[in-house]
């Protein structure tokens, strides 16, 4: 299979490190459990699981009932009344909205032609130069001819003659209480169809065995679609008597909330009422609702009307809902994206390891609590969870001495300055993986002791060496030599194993068996590619390569670190005298990268 096929049918996977600790846990299922609570929540009660469609609706309305109003009174003293049936007190309404009306001012008898303008603050006049032939007023009943006239002689007053229907209506408060009062009792039948499209269902708010003289009551018949008008008003809380003086606007909600199962169908319709005219008619700058129309008629040849102002009561029918479906795609879709909702514990959990891992527990204000321990803990699961890497530079360095536990960084290496004055930036030196030391022959391992005789370990001498006649100044150990190096580049290679005086890392028994040792090398080299022929012309160098590498890894312990490692010059003038290169010229430090 060609290697391009290979690297397609890949799996890839992220690394999982298990953590053992009761607290963290608990937070872990104790999020879990939540979460999966509120899914199954969402799951089961707002049906996550159906396709939702918005529904499509028509709407008719029927208004009905009988009104008996006072409607002026006689020069002889008697009463005219008048009976108002569905016809006088319901007007067309475009949309889903209807309008009955509970209050009227009239103005009678008007003709075209010449009259005073009735008498407000704009209209009042004391002469003709108080008026504009020709202008025209949007709150005028017509256009001024000039003149200024006398409106009506106790008490006097002169107003702007116009050219309007007159006489000019009259600018005055509507009746109270309201002419059309036992309006509250009027009925109004509602029939609403929906449907919705993509389930291919259809119904209505009438149910087939619906009792025609059923009245709407919340929690007695909540179906019936016959609606008192001042029960509506009691809903919202509002007088009806008091709205029907200036009149206003109330709003009918149809929620439809359909489950179109088969197994739980329901599709009733839910219905509510709201106010939606501004209630604080003191405040307002035109309360109520009202209009103006007019009746024509014929009089001895001359056109005449009757100017009514009607105020009432506008109902806007709102219909709104969804109905929902089960889905496959959409219960898919739902458990695909709360899957995610779990991974807030992981997210909660490292945040806690990262903050507290990052405090210094010298901070806290007790010493001797447990915020310590914890902190420490804390620090071991950073460690094993995260590693710090570095952008890989030409000009990165790191450096290790021997009597320093950390390593330093070095950033930016300046010309003319050895790296022994250089300080750089303290890192953490990685934790040593021993499991490579199982990898060297039998050889190398520990000798049985002999019986008595105590075991001695050979301590690292911190007393200076005798210092060579050869070794530089920047060397502390005394077993460093000048670099063979250009001088532009000598400042590499000055860098002893110590950074004070004291004895040389190669006089130890580590550096001895685990660096210069030839067999552990050679074992090291045919552990990597068995079938690598040591010749002797190249053994040398691929021995002191791998011992450069040795030391790199023993020293700097991570791999990373190890590519960017300048080795002390002592180390490396030790390694190339045990193997040392046929033509005597070393090449020195490569970077990598």
């Amino acid at each position: 299979m060609p290697a391009c096929c290979d690297d397609m049918l890949l799996y890839e996977t992220n690394k999982v490190i298990q953590i053992q600790n009761t607290s963290y846990g608990t937070i872990k299922w104790f999020f879990h459990m939540i979460v999966f609570s509120y899914v199954s929540f969402a799951l089961v009660c707002d049906k996550r699981y159906q396709r939702k469609e918005t529904l499509i609706s028509s709407v008719h309305t029927k208004v009905k009932g009988i009104a008996e109003v006072r409607e002026e009174i006689l020069e002889n003293g008697k009463e005219v009344h008048r009976v108002f049936d569905t016809a006088d007190y319901t007007f067309p309404v475009q949309g889903n909205s209807f309008f009955v009306m509970t209050n009227f001012l009239k103005t009678k008898g008007q003709v075209q032609g010449l009259c005073p303008e009735h008498p407000t603050r704009r209209t009042l006049c004391s002469s003709d130069r108080g008026c504009t032939k020709g202008w025209l007023d949007p709150q005028s009943k017509g256009i001024q001819t000039g003149k200024c006239i006398l409106y009506k002689p106790q008490p006097p007053k002169k107003t702007c003659e116009v050219s309007a229907w007159c006489p000019t209506e009259a600018t005055e408060e509507p009746p109270q209480p309201a002419l059309l009062n036992s309006a509250e009792n009027f009925t109004v039948l509602i029939k609403n169809n929906i449907d919705f499209p993509g389930h291919n269902y259809t119904t209505r708010n009438i149910l087939p065995d619906l009792n025609i003289t059923c009245t709407y009551h919340k929690t007695e018949n909540p179906q019936c679609p016959i609606f008192r008008l001042g029960d509506i008003f009691q809903e919202t809380g509002d007088n009806f008597s008091e709205v029907a003086i200036k009149g206003g606007i109330m709003g009918i909600e149809i929620y439809w909330d359909c489950n179109l199962d088969s197994w739980f169908h329901h599709c009733r319709p839910k219905y509510s009422f709201r106010r939606l005219d501004d209630k604080n008619t003191s405040e307002s700058l035109y309360p109520g609702y009202n209009f103006r129309y007019a009746k024509y008629y014929m009089e001895n040849n001359v056109e005449k009307r009757t100017l009514i102002k009607v105020f009432g009561v506008r109902f806007d029918i709102l219909v709104f809902g969804s109905g929902g479906k089960f889905d496959i795609i959409a219960l898919i879709v739902y458990i695909g994206s709360t899957l995610s909702y779990f991974g807030l514990a992981t997210v909660f959990i490292d945040f806690l390891i990262n903050t507290y891992s990052n405090t210094s527990c010298q901070s806290y204000v007790y010493p001797y609590c447990k915020c310590c321990e914890c902190c420490a803990v804390n620090e071991y699961y950073y460690k094993k969870k995260c590693e710090s890497i570095v952008e890989p530079k030409s000009t990165l360095k790191y450096v290790s001495f021997v009597d320093e536990f950390h390593i330093r960084m070095v950033e930016e290496q300046l010309l003319g300055r050895s790296l022994q004055d250089v300080k750089g930036k303290e890192i953490p030196r990685p934790l040593m993986d021993f499991t490579d030391l199982s990898r060297l022959p039998l050889s190398l391992q520990d000798p049985p002791p002999i019986p008595g005789q105590p075991e001695e370990i050979q301590l690292l001498s911190e007393e200076a060496t005798p210092r060579s006649s050869s070794s530089p100044s920047w060397c502390q150990c005394g077993n460093c030599l000048p670099s063979q190096l250009p001088t532009s580049h000598q400042c590499l290679e000055e860098l002893c194993c110590r950074k004070k005086p004291g004895a040389c890392i190669t006089t130890s028994e580590p550096f001895k068996q685990l660096i210069l040792s030839r067999r552990a090398l050679q074992f090291l080299l045919l552990y990597q590619d068995p079938l690598l022929k040591l010749d002797a012309d190249a053994t040398n160098n691929q021995l002191r390569h791998c011992a450069y590498r040795c030391y790199a890894t023993w020293r700097f312990g991570s791999k990373d670190l190890a590519d960017f490692a300048i080795l002390p010059s002592c180390c490396r003038w030790r390694i190339r005298k045990e193997f040392p290169k046929s033509e005597g010229q070393y090449s020195g430090f490569k970077s990598p990268y």
